[in-house]
């Protein structure tokens, strides 16, 4: 049984906000992964020239806020959380199909894609997605046969 204020909450949020939500923790505490322990940087030359992964980790942070914020936000005024959503891992998917182009990183077309499937695509979906969209009922038939 769950407690009353998760369900208040779910009421309020919504799939789309839910989703939001979600999205919001994970992309905020990714980006504090790349803050507080930086991983490998192969097939992210594209970014690391411009600055180190501590520094783009406030992409993920920033962007992860906002999506996470946007949660509680009406439908069709949520835009901003879905676009701030895109951008760290079109960013990412670009850093690695940069890297394929280049010749640095081979496995980089791997995660490119992983990136644009799992992440902008799953993201571009949701954010079409009605908040309540109920198929029509059937059509019952009539006494007698008649349609």
């Amino acid at each position: 049984m769950r407690c009353r204020a998760a369900r208040r909450l779910q009421k309020h949020l919504g799939r789309r906000g839910t989703f939001l939500l979600i999205l919001g923790v994970g992309k905020t505490c990714w980006g504090l992964s790349f803050l507080l322990a930086p991983p490998d940087d192969r097939g992210l030359a594209l970014l690391t020239s411009v600055c180190s992964l501590r520094h783009w980790s406030w992409l993920w942070i920033i962007c992860g806020l906002i999506t996470g914020m946007s949660a509680f936000l009406r439908v069709g005024r949520d835009w901003a959380g879905f676009i701030a959503a895109l951008i760290p891992p079109s960013v990412w998917a670009l850093a690695y199909g940069a890297a394929v182009v280049s010749g640095t990183y081979s496995r980089g077309a791997y995660v490119a894609i992983w990136y644009l499937t799992s992440h902008v695509g799953v993201i571009m979906w949701a954010s079409g997605v009605p908040e309540y969209s109920v198929p029509p009922a059937p059509r019952r038939a009539r006494r007698g046969g008649a349609p």
